[in-house]
């Protein structure tokens, strides 16, 4: 005997591994195969039997009867042959029985390594048989170890990946943390099945109230659909098959303590629980609440509808971000678009006013288009022919003259917008330059009294030909030194438009005061007067481009 006392190993393996009897019988004879094959070479033919009765597995070699041996591990003579089996003739198959305790230790191992490699694969299939059958259930786990954002949780006889695709936003484990997941799916990889977990899934917070409200899980309350934005909010529709029975109301419990249940293990989303209506119209009106609803444009080709809210409803039919339309736009399955009564009111009007404007087409007629629901010139640009005959007195030729008439009135409008945009591009290329620096002087005039100096002396410049800022050296200078003074009074000297007049004014001041001292000080007060009557306007210019910004 090869192994010993197979069978109790047989079935020790299978219980403790869940792997079928027969896949382990299975892996033993391919061992055995493998075993004899490098023993005797790969071209024997070789054929494994397991007993059942006795728990032993027998190994026969196959040979051809020949009349003429030319390959003994292949062929065997007839007389060889009637030597084992008395009847056998020429060309028959004849099966002697192989003594396994000589297969060797190279080949003993072999056969270990069939062994094993047949169980884990065995593994791996039972595993997944084990799991595609759960697919869409909640199972509990425990965080093992983080991979690359990935979180892998044991579930026992195997491993679970929680993506970080899937994880709620916010929401922290650390190793040795229980973890509740949604299986989402069970791939067979060739390293082994890989099971997908979820806490993301819209599906996860079904099954949590599933679990949480017993009216669901027999049947009498039906949920008709979720939508979740992980972590932070989430929508849900709920039915009853009972009219005595409320649907929200047994989903939120006594003093909402089923739905808290269900917030806790989704660590405090906000969870809207709504009824389901059978009408799309009411449906979206109870899902888009707390918000009141004025009306609903419904677009059954788009799937979309146009929801019309009061100015004071605006913000909390859209939500924060857009959330709460975009909630209830995944949970009802339609696009929504809301917009304002007034704004509403305006876009009518201007579309009313544009039929109006088309050639041909008067106040009666905009009349009739209006009350078979053509609101403005692009529906009519895009109706049918059919469509506008059903307008009272239309006719067909009249009909798509007016179709012709709408889409030429668009063409121009787009042609005068695009122009229009055309030209304001062109001037905002040649106004372009001057603007950052007109807001950089604004906030630094806010801010800083010396940058403040430095953009009234831009400003000065550009006006006086950068006579300001020598004016300003000039009078600071004159209260302190004279031969410094002196050097910035030639500055100015030679800055001005007028090179001879300030070479007068300093001879007739040096006549009249004997030193230059004196007349630098005068010269430098006038010149620290006129800066300062020019600085309120550049500081006043500065600070209103400052609040135009903000606007």
């Amino acid at each position: 005997m090869f192994v010993a006392d197979i069978k109790r190993v047989v079935e020790q393996v299978s219980r403790d591994k869940g792997i079928d009897r027969e896949v382990l019988i299975s892996a033993l004879e391919e061992a055995l195969k493998s075993a004899a094959r490098k023993k005797f070479g790969s071209r024997i033919d070789i054929e494994v039997q397991y007993s059942d009765e006795t728990g032993e597995i027998e190994v026969f070699q196959f040979k051809d009867v020949v009349e003429d041996v030319e390959d003994p591990t292949l062929e065997v003579s007839l007389e060889e042959g009637r030597q084992l089996d008395a009847e056998c003739e020429i060309g028959d198959s004849l099966g002697t029985k192989m003594d396994t305790s000589t297969f060797g230790r190279i080949a003993a191992q072999s056969a270990k390594q069939v062994i094993i490699q047949k169980m884990k694969d065995a593994e791996k299939d039972a595993v997944y048989a084990n799991f595609i059958d759960r697919r869409g259930e909640i199972i509990n786990g425990i965080v093992q170890r983080m991979d690359r954002g990935d979180i892998i949780v044991n579930l026992g006889h195997t491993e679970g990946v929680l993506p970080v695709r899937e994880q709620v936003p916010r929401e922290g484990y650390r190793r040795g943390d229980r973890i509740r997941a949604y299986i989402m799916d069970v791939l067979h990889e060739s390293r082994g099945p890989q099971i997908i977990l979820s806490r993301a899934h819209p599906e996860f917070l079904i099954l949590l109230f599933k679990t949480e409200v017993p009216e669901i899980s027999e049947g009498i309350v039906s949920i008709m659909g979720a939508a979740r934005e992980p972590g932070v909010r989430a929508k849900i529709a709920v039915s009853s098959n009972n009219s005595d029975i409320d649907p929200v109301g047994a989903c939120v419990g006594m003093k909402g303590s089923r739905v808290q249940n269900v917030v806790q293990e989704l660590r405090g989303e906000k969870i809207d629980i709504i009824p389901w209506h059978i009408d799309a119209a009411k449906y979206v009106c109870n899902a888009l609440a707390p918000a009141e609803i004025s009306r609903v444009i419904i677009d059954e080709s788009n799937r979309a509808m146009e929801v019309i809210v009061p100015d004071d409803f605006l913000s909390i039919a859209i939500g924060k971000r857009g959330q709460n339309v975009r909630l209830a736009s995944r949970l009802t399955g339609w696009h929504l678009d809301v917009q304002s009564e007034t704004k509403y009111n305006e876009t009518m009007r201007s579309g009313y006013e544009s039929i109006v404007a088309l050639p041909g087409v008067g106040v009666s007629l905009a009349d009739a288009l209006y009350e078979k629901g053509f609101f403005s010139t692009e529906e009519i640009s895009i109706a049918s022919v059919e469509d506008l005959m059903q307008v009272r007195d239309m006719t067909e030729e009249g009909a798509e003259e007016l179709i012709a008439i709408a889409r030429q009135a668009i063409l121009e409008a787009e042609a005068q917008a695009e122009a229009e945009a055309q030209s304001e591009r062109e001037e905002n290329a040649l106004d372009g330059a001057a603007t950052p620096d007109d807001e950089t002087v604004a906030a630094e005039a806010e801010n800083n009294g010396p940058i403040e100096t430095e953009a009234e002396d831009v400003e000065e410049n550009a006006l006086d030909g950068a006579a300001a800022p020598d004016d300003e050296t000039v009078a600071a200078e004159a209260e302190n030194n004279g031969p410094i003074e002196a050097e910035a009074e030639d500055v100015e000297a030679n800055a001005s438009d007028d090179a001879a007049a300030p070479d007068d004014e300093t001879v007739a001041a040096e006549g009249r005061n004997n030193g230059p001292v004196e007349a630098e000080a005068a010269k430098a007060s006038a010149a620290g007067d006129d800066a300062a009557s020019e600085g309120p306007p550049t500081e006043g210019g500065a600070a209103g481009g400052a609040e135009d910004t903000q606007h």
